[in-house]
C-alpha cells in the first residue's frame, strides 16, 4: 500500500536507531505513555511463564490516551511497510475474515466508532475501507499487533499463518511467519522444553469465549517499532534503558473456525512514570535496570 510522496523502507525487517526510521523527512515518532497500567513484575505468578489469567472477553480490546498517535503510526507503517508488517497465507483467510467480524462486533456501540457506508470510522476521525485484505482492516481499527496461529492436521503445534505486526520489539514478520510455536521462540532463553508444553497444551485447550491474558516486561532503548533479526536481539546494559515495554498479550479462539488469535498492546514508558510501588518492584526484581548512579537502596528509599 503505497502512498504518494513517501519513500518506502525496504520491508526486510532491519533495525533502524531511536528517531531514525524516516518517512520522507519524518522521524519515527516517539510515543509514550504518561502511566504503565500493566506491571506483571508486581506478583510472582505473572512472572512465571507462561502467566496467564482468564479475563472477560469484553476486556479483550484496550483503548488507552496514546490511541490517536499509535493509530497514526500504524496506518503510516501499513502504508510504507506493508510487506513487513502483514503476511497471511491463502489458507488462513477464512480465519482472517472472522477475526475481522469478531473485532467489529466487539466495537459495536462503543463510543467514537460508527459504521459507515464505505468502512468504519475510529474515534480519531479516520475511515478505514473493510474491502480489503482482512487482517489489514483489523489492525488498522485497533491498536493491538494481531497474529493468527493455526494448527494443521497432524501436527504437534501451532503456527503462525496470518498477522498484522506493527509494534514488534526483537523479532520480525519476515523470520516468524508459518513457523511453529517453539520455532517462533527461538532464541529466547527461558522458552524451554518444560515452557514450551505448557504453552502448546494452553493453545490446544484455550476455548471460545474465554480468553487468557498475560504480559511480558522487555527494557529497552528502541521505540514501538522495534524489528531486528534473530540473533541481534537489543540487550540493555546496566544503566541503559531508555523505555520500559509492556505487551499485554491475550490468547483466544475463534469459534468457527477454531484458530487462535493472539493479541498484543504495547505500552511504552519512560521508568520516571513508574509509580513508586513499580519502580521498587522492578529494581527488587530485576536491579541490573537500575539508573547509572542509582542502587536498590536509593530505590526502595524513593517508595
Amino acid at each position: 500500500m503505497q502512498l504518494q510522496g513517501l519513500v518506502k523502507v525496504p520491508p526486510n525487517g532491519e533495525h533502524c536507531p531511536i528517531g531514525t526510521w524516516r518517512s520522507g523527512a519524518q522521524p519515527m515518532p516517539e510515543i509514550l505513555h504518561a502511566r504503565l497500567p500493566v506491571a506483571p513484575w508486581m506478583a510472582d505468578h505473572t512472572m512465571r511463564l507462561p502467566g496467564t489469567a482468564p479475563i472477560d472477553p469484553a476486556d479483550w480490546l484496550q483503548r488507552d490516551e496514546v490511541f490517536d498517535a499509535q493509530m497514526a503510526f500504524r496506518d503510516r507503517l501499513i502504508a510504507e511497510r506493508g510487506d513487513a508488517v502483514h503476511a497471511m497465507a491463502e489458507a488462513c483467510r477464512p480465519a482472517a475474515e472472522e477475526l475481522l467480524a469478531t473485532v467489529l462486533t466487539h466495537l459495536e456501540g462503543v463510543e467514537g466508532y460508527a459504521r459507515t457506508p464505505l468502512g468504519m470510522r475510529r474515534p480519531d476521525g479516520v475511515e478505514v475501507p473493510l474491502d480489503g485484505q482482512p487482517l489489514i482492516a483489523a489492525g488498522r481499527l485497533v491498536q493491538e499487533d494481531l497474529v493468527i496461529l493455526e494448527k494443521p492436521d497432524g501436527a504437534d503445534e501451532h503456527a503462525i499463518t496470518g498477522a498484522i505486526l506493527c509494534f514488534p520489539s526483537n523479532w520480525t514478520l519476515a523470520q516468524k511467519f508459518g513457523k511453529a510455536l517453539v520455532r517462533i521462540h527461538l532464541p529466547v532463553e527461558a522458552y524451554d522444553d518444560t515452557v514450551a508444553r505448557r504453552v502448546q497444551r494452553l493453545f490446544d485447550a484455550v476455548r471460545p469465549g474465554a480468553p487468557l491474558v498475560r504480559a511480558n516486561l522487555i527494557p529497552s532503548k528502541s521505540d514501538l517499532h522495534n524489528p531486528r533479526p534473530e540473533f541481534h536481539r537489543e540487550r540493555p546494559g546496566p544503566g541503559e534503558t531508555i523505555f520500559i515495554r509492556v505487551e499485554r498479550q491475550v490468547i483466544m479462539r475463534l469459534p468457527v473456525t477454531g484458530a487462535v488469535v493472539f493479541s498484543i498492546h504495547t505500552y511504552l514508558v519512560r521508568p520516571e512514570a513508574l509509580t513508586e510501588p513499580q519502580r521498587a518492584a522492578l529494581y527488587a526484581r530485576r536491579p541490573e535496570l537500575l539508573p547509572a548512579g542509582e542502587d536498590r537502596d536509593d530505590a526502595a528509599a524513593a517508595s
